[in-house]
Order: structure tokens, then C-alpha cells, then sequence
């Protein structure tokens, strides 16, 4: 037997990787309610978001936006998202391609990722009155950002800095909120 013969009998056939996926798995309703439970979950917090938005008492006095006016927004968007990830599972569900991944290695738990993100809220939790809320925030991103492999320490804490900043402006300026202002106040 010839190293050419053995190298051509090997060879896979060209159709291989143009056909559709044959994998009955991806085409059952287990794969399916499997790749709907995270839209659900969302669904029915969106829900709840809006039972007590719809529940909640506001006095005739409060002005626009009012208290109802962020949750409306964060729960509208929480049903857009919801719509088009059973739509994109459907559609993947259908062709039978749902589970289809290009990724060669599986996705691994981190628990190095896990601490820095729960380490980083409990921080910004404990030290938000003393920090205030610009240097608690930009903290809770950095750890985030840490959490989630940023690189760039540096970049990671002038954009918390940033965003947590713009923050405060916009609660405590334009909605007149006021949040913890710890060191940078002042006062403690």
C-alpha cells in the first residue's frame, strides 16, 4: 500500500463540511426548552419588573420622569431582548444547527473570574458610603473588568472612573438623586 493511497482514502469528502447539520439532538424539544430557559428567566423578570411598576403607588404630585419612567425603560428593553433570542433559538432550532459551535474548546468555569466579580461588589457594597459612589463604581468595574480578563488595569479604571462618573452627573444633576459622594465630598 502506497503513502498516497492511504493519504487520499483518508481524506474527507468535500460534501462533509457543506452539509447541514444531521445531529437529530439539535432538532428535539429537550435542545430546545434547553436553549429557551435564559430567555424565560428573563421574561419572567420582566414581568415582575413591570407587575410592581404597574403596582406601585405614585402620589399625583411627582413630576416626569417619575419613578416609573427607568423601570419602564429597563423592562421594555428586557422584553426586546427576550423576543429576539427566541427568535434567533427558533430560527436556529428549525435548520437544525441549535448548539452549533465554532469554538474547538469548550467553555470552562473560572473561579479566579467568580471572586473578582463577587469580590468587587461586596467591596463597592461595604465601602460605598466611605468611597462615594464615583470611586465605589469605578472600583466595582475595575474588579469586573478584572473578572472578565481585561489586560489593561489602567484602561479598566479611567473608563470605570468615567462611566461612574457620568453617572452621579446624571442622578444627582439631572434627576436631583442624590448618591453617597464619600472622599470626593468631603464627608464620609
Amino acid at each position: 500500500m502506497s503513502h498516497a493511497s492511504v493519504s487520499e482514502s483518508s481524506a474527507p469528502a468535500p460534501w462533509a463540511d457543506s452539509a447541514p447539520s444531521s445531529d437529530p439532538s439539535s432538532r428535539s424539544a429537550g435542545a430546545l426548552l434547553r436553549a429557551l430557559i435564559m430567555p424565560l428567566v428573563l421574561a419572567a423578570f420582566a414581568t415582575y419588573l413591570l407587575v410592581g411598576m404597574l403596582v406601585m403607588e405614585v402620589p399625583d404630585s411627582v413630576d416626569f420622569p417619575g419613578p416609573r419612567f427607568f423601570p419602564a425603560i429597563i423592562t421594555g428593553v428586557i422584553y426586546v431582548l427576550v423576543a429576539v433570542q427566541v427568535i434567533t433559538v427558533v430560527r436556529h432550532w428549525s435548520s437544525g444547527t441549535l448548539g452549533d459551535t465554532d469554538d474547538a474548546a469548550p467553555a470552562t468555569f473560572s473561579w479566579r473570574s467568580l471572586i473578582w466579580v463577587i469580590g468587587g461588589f461586596l467591596a463597592f457594597s461595604l465601602l460605598l458610603e466611605f468611597l462615594g459612589w464615583i470611586l465605589g463604581a469605578a472600583l466595582l468595574f475595575w474588579c469586573v473588568a478584572r473578572g472578565f480578563g481585561s489586560k489593561q488595569p489602567l484602561v479598566s479604571l479611567i473608563v470605570g472612573l468615567t462611566v461612574s462618573s457620568i453617572a452621579y452627573i446624571a442622578f444627582d444633576m439631572a434627576l436631583g438623586l442624590s448618591l453617597p459622594s464619600g472622599l470626593l465630598g468631603g464627608g464620609f
